[in-house]
Parts: structure tokens; sequence; C-alpha cells
């Protein structure tokens, strides 16, 4: 179901993924954060939608290229597709590598609506800033590399939704990620924080979470400088991580490629 969280706004938790989609209805019509990750899971949401409003979806906005928010993107032809000016070479150049991950996520079933996604990338795009007035103020900023190099944050009233700068319920990732840049991008971010923030998975949270999260992103950047530095070894910087050991050596991992 869906639930409100400001003036207008709202998100749904699917149980697929843990995924929060946000809903911000408008004068004339309604914008979505992400799009879910395959055809029929949008058209699920589009159903959904039908329960809440009798508007259109005239905009979405990608919080960042990943399948699992952007695979759906093809079921609204027409909106105004929103996202970073990375978004769109991004899902490009990995839609192959996205549909075998997406595939080793999803359940067998739904490996044939995986193989039958259209890639669409978002059509408006912006490289810091950029707003957009639906009868409310809705902001997308950018603020550097993070989980991925396109992430961006969309804040309307006192609600922001951070995509997978944030992660709720498991730990962040850190395949596609920046390990040395996140804490900092993070700390950019918010700078000012609303009090309800929507992670890109999981429960809503606060400036608490935040705050933890972001501290724990500044331990594995330390200690990947650490690493490359010679000063730890791989298992020693694992080892003194704040996450499990799989979540740390992805993180150690990835810093040394993008290092």
């Amino acid at each position: 179901m869906f639930q409100q969280i400001g003036d207008g706004v709202f998100r749904r938790r699917f149980e697929s993924l843990d995924l929060n989609v946000g809903v911000v209805i408008g004068d004339d019509g309604v914008l979505i954060v992400d799009t879910r990750a395959t055809h029929q899971e949008a058209l699920e949401l589009k159903e959904e939608l039908a329960t809440l409003t009798w508007l259109p979806v005239r905009w979405v906005i990608n919080t960042h290229w990943h399948w699992d928010h952007t695979f759906g993107n093809a079921m609204f032809p027409e909106a105004e597709i929103w996202g970073h000016e990375l978004c769109e070479p991004n899902m490009i150049r990995f839609g192959d590598q996205m549909r075998v991950a997406a595939k080793g996520w999803l359940p067998e079933e739904q490996h044939a609506d995986v193989d039958e996604v259209v890639i669409t990338p978002p059509t408006k795009s912006f490289a810091e800033m950029a707003s957009l007035e639906i009868g409310r103020l809705v902001q997308m900023t950018y603020h550097g590399l993070g989980h991925t190099d396109a992430d961006i944050v969309i804040r309307t009233g006192d609600v922001a939704f951070f995509g997978d700068l944030i992660e709720e319920g498991a730990p962040p990732s850190f395949g596609d990620s920046h390990p040395l840049s996140w804490p900092l991008t993070l700390q950019l971010a918010t700078e000012t924080l609303p009090g309800t923030v929507v992670p890109g998975h999981g429960d809503l949270v606060g400036r608490e979470f935040v705050a933890t999260q972001t501290e724990e992103l500044s331990v594995v950047a330390d200690l990947a400088s650490q690493l490359l530095a010679g000063e730890l070894t791989l298992d020693e910087a694992v080892a003194a991580g704040p996450y499990d050991e799989a979540t740390m050596r992805s993180a150690l991992l990835r810093a040394q490629v993008v290092a």
C-alpha cells in the first residue's frame, strides 16, 4: 500500500527487492521516483497508482541507472524521464550486464520478464541541479560519486528520496560504487536534511540513521585508503570494517579498481 509521508507525497515499499517507489501528486499530473525492475512490475505499479489518483504520470525521475530502479521506464511513454547526465550513457553501456545481474536477483519465473525489458534511459538530464514545478516544487541535486557515478537526491517539502546513497535493511551495495568518495558525497547531500528520508530500499530513516551510515562509509573509505597505501592487508582491512566480510571485500576490491 502507498504510505503518505508528506503533503501529496507517498512512497510504496514493494516486497520485490524491498524497493521504494516515490509518488508526488501535482496539480495536473503525477511524478514518480523510480519505476521498478521489469515491465510487468511497472504495470503493477501503474495499476496501484490508479487506486491513489486519476491523474496521469507526467514525470519520472530515476535516482540512478541501476536496473532495479529503471527497467520499468518504458511503461511510462507519456512521461518526461529525468536523471543525471551520466544515467543515459550508463544504461546503454551496461544494459546487457544489468540483464544478467537482474536474473541473478529475481526468481526464475521473472527471467522472461527481464528479457522483454526495453531499456529506456532518461530523456531529460542535468549535471548539478534541476527542478520541476508541478504544483509543488521538486528539486533534483547531484553531489558527487557514491553508490554509482550518477546518484541524485530528490527533495519536495520535508521529504527527500536518496535512492541507494542510503541503504536500510541491508549493507550498502558497493558493486559500481566509489568507496573513497561516497562519504563526502553523502555529507554534501545531507548538509540540510529534511525530516523524512526515503532510501532506495528498506524502511524510512531519519537524521540519526543517515549520520551513522555516513560514519560507517567513512570507516570503509579510511580502510580502503590504508589498503591502497600498503598500510593494511586486505584481510586486515576486511576484519576492521563495519560490515560483514562479503560486503567489505566488495567495497575494498572496488576501491582498488576505481582509485
